[in-house]
């Protein structure tokens, strides 16, 4: 089944300092190629991650990240808009201009408990609070393991306010052979919660899908 194209959305994509920076990063490329704009926020530690994970450098000034990842990605000019960490005129600052849906990809258990706590000290930190006030979708990709109680409870209070919580927990049914396949599970998840069209992968019970 193919999930009919939507209207031209506008996603808000956080990349925090959690590791599994691929999945953030395939999540902007996948979107872009779908035609969504996408603005994307970057903490300071995700810098690090994206240097150790991908040896991707992304500069400290949002509007050089931006013209690496339009070109990386093919985006059109203006699809893809970077704000720095503190850019508090950034439109998913405010409710009068959010996203139609936000993603933390991958979030840390910094990001997940200060979300969780309401705080707003930078810029992700507020736009997902701008998100939930606002009724949009918040998707929460956690990355880490083994949870504490402390971040399952935290996880739980998000859960009760709509937030979806998706792990970047890749299957194995479809025999993945690559690293990049088992990124894309995680990433199909998270498109079909955005009811963004795709190709990724072969949906269950589909040709080409294998059963567990």
């Amino acid at each position: 089944m193919t999930l009919p194209a939507p209207s031209v959305k506008t996603i808000a994509v956080a990349l925090t300092g959690a590791s599994g920076m691929p999945y953030g990063l395939r999540l902007v490329e996948c979107l872009l190629a779908a035609g969504c704009k996408v603005w994307l926020l970057y903490s300071q530690v995700a810098q690090i991650v994206a240097r150790q994970e991908m040896d991707l450098a992304l500069p400290g000034r949002p509007a050089e990240v931006e013209a690496l990842l339009t070109a990386r990605f093919g985006a059109a000019a203006g699809q893809l808009r970077v704000f720095g960490r503190e850019e508090w005129f950034a439109p998913p600052a405010s409710g009068s201009n959010p996203p139609d849906a936000m993603v933390v990809c991958p979030c840390s258990m910094g990001s997940l408990a200060a979300i969780a706590a309401g705080l707003a000290s930078t810029l992700i930190e507020r736009a997902a609070d701008v998100a939930i006030k606002e009724g949009r979708k918040l998707i929460i990709v956690p990355r880490e393991t083994p949870f504490s109680q402390l971040h399952l409870e935290n996880m739980l209070r998000l859960a009760r306010m709509g937030v979806v919580i998706l792990p970047a927990n890749p299957g194995f049914y479809h025999h993945p052979k690559t690293v990049g396949e088992l990124v894309d599970f995680v990433v199909a998840r998270i498109l079909d919660q955005l009811a963004v069209p795709h190709s990724l992968m072969p949906r269950w019970g589909e040709a080409g899908a294998t059963e567990e």
